[in-house]
C-alpha cells in the first residue's frame, strides 16, 4: 500500500468545511497548524492596519488514491465554479512511514477494495 501526505492550506473561514469533507472521504487523523500568508500582492489595509489573512494548514496522511479524491473534494471547496482559489493543495509521496494506528490502516483497504468494485 502507497501513502501521500496531503497539504492544504486554506483561509481559517473554510477550515470546518474542508476538515468535514475530508473526514467524510475517509481521512482519519487531520494535524491542524494555524497559519499567515504574505501573498505576492499589496497587502490590505483598514484604517491604516494591515490585514494578513489568517490561514489553517491541514496535513494528513492518507493512501494514495484516497488523497487525489481527498485533493479534488477540497479543491471544489477553495475554488468554488472556477473562482479565483482560496488556499492551496499539495500531495507528496511518503516512502517510509511509522507511527500510523493500524485501524486506520484497515479503512484505507476497505477503500481501496470499495473503489475497486
Amino acid at each position: 500500500m502507497k501513502f501521500s501526505a496531503l497539504a492544504a492550506i486554506v483561509p481559517e473561514d473554510m477550515e470546518q468545511e474542508c476538515i468535514d469533507a475530508a473526514r467524510d472521504l475517509g481521512a482519519g487523523g487531520i494535524t491542524v497548524l494555524a497559519g499567515r500568508g504574505i501573498s505576492n500582492t499589496k497587502r490590505k489595509t483598514f484604517f491604516g492596519l494591515t490585514y494578513d489573512g489568517s490561514q489553517s494548514v491541514l496535513l494528513m496522511v492518507l493512501e494514495k488514491g484516497l488523497s487525489l479524491d481527498v485533493l479534488k473534494a477540497l479543491q471544489k471547496i477553495i475554488m468554488p465554479d472556477g473562482e479565483d482559489s482560496r488556499g492551496i493543495l499539495f500531495t507528496v509521496p511518503l516512502e517510509h512511514l511509522g507511527g500510523i494506528d493500524f485501524s486506520q490502516v484497515e479503512k484505507f483497504e476497505k477503500h481501496m477494495k470499495d473503489s475497486l468494485e
